[in-house]
């Protein structure tokens, strides 16, 4: 055999061996992504549960035949129903709507861990000073206010991620929505605390994660 030939030789003995490195390691890494699959299938995370426990209005008013002033303090809760599945809150906003326009400018919520089972809870205060709203909301809110109910929602949007053992999945997008049914021409339905009308709701939330 000549030289020539046995060079030849060992470079197809160092592709060969490329190869099989090349192919366990593909392997390597699909066996792992399949058994966090697999793990995670298994444990199906649910998403967390959000409570609206009640509202303190400091003020909810329009200041001109445009423009809507609002000033809120809420209770959220929030808990985690897994049994093995941590949750990462890494940012969280919370706003109020009305009819679907933001009217508070949105709180971010200090990030936390929440885990197994546990609950968190949230009392921050929303402001709005001088929003415009359509006209059309305008003439929602004076019927609203006139007949005594006025449906506010509070918003939550957020990143989550989701711990399982060492294993911590991407950012996945967290949007609550609140009902909350505020009776302004009723303030016996609520507890007075100055100029503000505190009111005990205690609804349940639709969460989309």
């Amino acid at each position: 055999m000549s030289a020539k030939d046995c060079g030849h030789h060992d470079d197809d003995d160092r592709k060969a061996f490329h190869r099989r490195l090349w192919a366990a390691l593909v392997s390597f890494i699909i066996l792992i992504l399949f058994l966090i699959l697999l793990i995670w299938l298994i444990l199906r995370p649910t998403k967390p549960h959000f409570i609206l426990q009640d509202a303190t209005v400091y003020a909810f008013n329009l200041t001109s035949p445009a423009t809507l002033t609002t000033t809120l303090q809420v209770t959220l809760s929030t808990r985690n129903p897994n049994e093995r599945i941590g949750i990462y809150y890494d940012r969280v906003d919370v706003y109020a709507s009305y009819h679907n326009q933001q009217v508070t400018l949105p709180t971010l919520l200090p990030s936390t861990y929440q885990g197994h089972k546990e609950i968190t809870v949230w009392s921050p205060f929303l402001y709005g000073d001088s929003v415009s709203v359509a006209p059309y909301l305008v003439d929602s809110l004076n019927q609203d206010q006139f007949t005594g109910t006025v449906l506010i929602n509070i918003r939550v949007d957020g990143r989550i991620r989701w711990k399982v053992g060492t294993f911590i999945s991407g950012k996945y997008h967290l949007n609550v929505n609140c009902p909350a049914y505020i009776n302004f021409g009723k303030k016996n339905n609520g507890i007075s605390m100055g100029s503000a009308v505190r009111y005990q709701l205690i609804m349940d939330c639709l969460v989309d994660v």
